[in-house]
């Protein structure tokens, strides 16, 4: 019987190549672990979110943002959160279960989805041309999340840091969502 190795790639296998005042590269150092608030749960989780995080549960739209592992936390539904943080690993969820203990229901999604940044001048440009929601300064500023669809895929957008988004969309599709940000890239005009 022959011997097989396997080995771990990443959805994109750490794609990353840059346009015109743009650059796109697939994040594969972050993890998501989804976060359900059990009945009656929320002012408890809420507790120990600030206890433990540094950080509240957000209204649906907006980030909570901690230092501690860079993290992240938005509303993906009601009772429902994402919480994105940098690591690196495997055991996502027990990594945030020391932390927060039974007061909520935690699945790792990091497997599920592939998260491509998106950066530079034209970033929004880029966005514009595949994304349906307004996502001008003064409507989707630093620290606001939506989820929409972009070339008929699911994706979330979060806007993080000025210049640059974060888009999560289904790792079985990532190719086809990478396909129409690499198109629109190209297609985009430099700001001047």
């Amino acid at each position: 019987m022959p011997d097989y190795t396997l080995t771990a790639k990443t959805s994109l296998d750490g794609y990353c190549r840059d346009f015109a005042g743009v650059s796109i590269h697939e994040v594969n150092d972050r993890a998501i672990v989804s976060i359900a608030v059990p009945k009656d749960g929320e002012r408890e989780l809420a507790n120990v979110l600030t206890s433990s995080y540094q950080i509240e549960l957000p209204k649906p739209g907006i980030l909570s943002v901690t230092s501690r592992d860079n993290a992240v936390l938005f509303n993906t539904a009601q009772d429902q959160y994402f919480l994105v943080f940098d690591y690196a690993g495997n055991t996502a969820t027990s990594v945030v279960r020391n932390l927060l203990g039974d007061t909520a229901y935690l699945t790792d999604q990091s497997d599920s989805y592939v998260i491509v940044r998106i950066s530079g001048i034209n970033s929004r440009r880029l966005l514009e041309r595949i994304c349906p929601l307004d996502i001008h300064p003064s409507v989707f500023p630093v620290g606001s999340v939506a989820r929409t669809v972009m070339e008929h895929l699911g994706t979330i957008i979060i806007h993080d840091v000025e210049d640059s988004f974060l888009l999560l969309s289904a790792r079985s599709s990532a190719y086809s969502f990478l396909e129409a940000i690499e198109t629109s890239a190209a297609n985009t005009e430099p700001v001047n």
